[in-house]
């Protein structure tokens, strides 16, 4: 851990070469800033990149308003973290430590000198993020979420940022830290809030507004066309934004929820090549993100697609849950599928408080020391079951069927057989939810249920039995199968496996009917289809240049 730790700083302070800052010269200019003044503040828009000439710039902790730890920056070091890819806004700000020169270069143009000079954009990148890397291991963050054990408003602000990688910090409605920001904040003691830097209380918190906060959902202008719109933020629609950005297609990622999809609630994926460890899915998912911004490919978050309408003359606008259209000369289907829900009473009360449909770190730390229960038969589930293992007591694993051959892999059934804080109940289903505002037990009914072991204490449940396809906002505009999933290829009377029914409109990843449900398999398929992509937006590009001509 003391050697990673180190590796983490050495990359964070790794400097630039000299023929890079001469190249940012070209294009930059030198400023001065007197010791104590502002270089960013925390929550601005992150529009320049500063790079140290003489002097020392220091990260401010967003609620002490003192150094960040040993942030300090001295001469040949630069200022910034992932943010500055996309123009979100500064988890941090920062201030001259001592009288400084430094040289600024716009954000627009330092990223066109990025993608002229790989070597540059590889040391700013990895620097960059490492520095998020270590905000999010050192619950560092500009955001406070108190009372999140208690209130499922804002577990789902957790679960959001956590999944987004967003730094924040928790504390319990009992920390005396917490009494403390209540009073300097007004709030009334011991009540959940949300709170940016010292004294920013966001009122009626909600992901959306937390996306906004940071720059996450973009201000998306109804009059720019994209060459292509990737709707769904999965492996599948991560992959062909690196691949669209990679071969110059404009590219934007509009994702509902969370980038990643599913797959990025996924604990450990250990059958992913080149990660013989394994990898959980929020951190595969975010080195694409983060490599798909390298190329210049935006990510809007949580923007969800109501709506899919052809344009004249070619070209689509999609319509968002709030309104605004985006235009794309093609767009890229990777709406993936979302998990079931159990037809059982009381459960919308309970989702988020007991319920989940994801198991991750900021799940897991609800089933410290009790039991946990699993609904479901995948892979899905029994990654989840051998993750929640190191937390709860014992993880019940209920399966409706009386084996799990045929729907999980061999390698990891046997894994939960072996494992002494597994229980799996075969022939078991959930009877009835208990607990008053959060889940406190359930119980159980079925063949493989025997009186008197037919409930459980638990406040912790994980509902994870199967999915069904993101296809209701296509509202027909493309051919679907009897189950909503999208018809490509053959099945349309089309050249490419990944061509729908509609000229200029694609499908990748689980949404697509015979997809292969898995993570491997949405990559490739994402990776692929831009070469499809590519020739339609080309055509599309003749015929406006041809109609402008005339």
């Amino acid at each position: 851990m003391e050697s990673l730790a180190q590796d983490l700083e050495t990359m964070i302070r790794t400097p630039l070469h000299d023929d890079h800052v001469a190249r940012m010269r070209k294009i930059g200019h030198e400023t001065t800033f007197d010791a104590g003044d502002a270089v960013q503040e925390i929550g601005e828009v992150v529009d320049r990149f500063v790079y140290v000439l003489d002097g020392e710039i220091e990260a401010i902790d967003p609620v002490t308003g003192e150094r960040y730890g040993n942030a300090s920056l001295g001469p040949s070091q630069f200022f910034g973290d992932i943010t500055f890819l996309h123009g979100g806004r500064a988890t941090l700000g920062a201030r001259a430590a001592q009288d400084t020169r430094a040289l600024v270069v716009d954000r627009v143009e330092m990223l066109q000198l990025m993608s002229e000079i790989p070597e540059m954009s590889d040391i700013i990148i990895t620097v960059f993020a490492a520095r998020r890397r270590r905000q999010i291991e050192k619950d560092g963050g500009s955001l406070t979420l108190i009372g999140m054990d208690r209130d499922r408003h804002i577990r789902a602000i957790g679960a959001f940022a956590a999944r987004n990688r967003i730094p924040y910090r928790t504390l319990d409605l009992d920390d005396g830290e917490a009494g403390e920001i209540a009073k300097s904040c007004s709030l009334a003691p011991k009540e959940p809030a949300v709170v940016f830097g010292r004294d920013q209380v966001i009122d009626d918190p909600t992901p959306r507004k937390i996306a906004e906060l940071f720059g996450l959902d973009l201000d998306l202008d109804a009059d720019e066309v994209h060459d292509v719109l990737i709707v769904g933020g999965g492996p599948g629609g991560i992959a062909a934004a690196v691949y669209a950005g990679a071969e110059g297609l404009s590219a934007l990622v509009v994702e509902d929820a969370t980038i990643g999809g599913q797959a990025g609630t996924s604990s450990r994926i250990e059958n992913y090549m080149g990660f013989p460890t394994g990898i959980s899915g929020a951190d595969l998912c975010w080195r694409g993100e983060v490599q798909a911004m390298k190329f210049g490919a935006r990510f809007a978050v949580p923007r969800r697609a109501s709506s899919l309408a052809p344009q004249p003359g070619g070209g689509f606008c999609v319509t968002l849950d709030d309104g605004t259209e985006t235009c794309a000369r093609a767009v890229v289907i990777a709406t993936g599928v979302q998990y079931r829900r159990l037809p059982l009473d009381r459960l919308e009360e309970f989702e988020g408080a007991g319920i989940y449909y994801a198991a991750t770190d900021v799940e897991a730390r609800y089933c410290r020391g009790t039991d946990a229960v699993i609904v479901g038969g995948g892979n899905s589930a029994g990654q989840a079951a051998m993750f929640l293992s190191r937390y709860a007591r014992c993880v019940h694993l209920l399966v409706r069927g009386d084996s799990l051959a045929d729907s999980m892999s061999s390698y990891l059934s046997g894994r939960l057989d072996a494992d002494p804080g597994i229980r799996i109940r075969y022939n078991s289903e959930i009877a009835e939810l208990e607990g008053d505002k959060k889940l406190t037990g359930l119980r159980l009914k079925g063949s493989g249920v025997e009186e008197g072991d037919d409930r459980i204490d638990s406040g912790a449940c994980f509902i994870m039995v199967g999915a069904a396809p993101n296809t209701d906002w296509l509202a027909g505009q493309v051919e679907v199968d009897g189950k909503g999933f999208v018809l490509t290829g053959d099945a349309v009377g089309r050249d490419s496996p990944y061509a729908t029914s509609a000229e200029g409109i694609f499908a990748v990843g689980d949404v697509r009917a015979g997809s292969v449900k898995r993570v491997a398999s949405s990559v490739g398929e994402g990776s692929v289809v831009i070469s499809r992509v590519w020739d339609h937006v080309n055509r599309v590009r003749e015929d406006e240049a041809a109609s402008d001509a005339a």
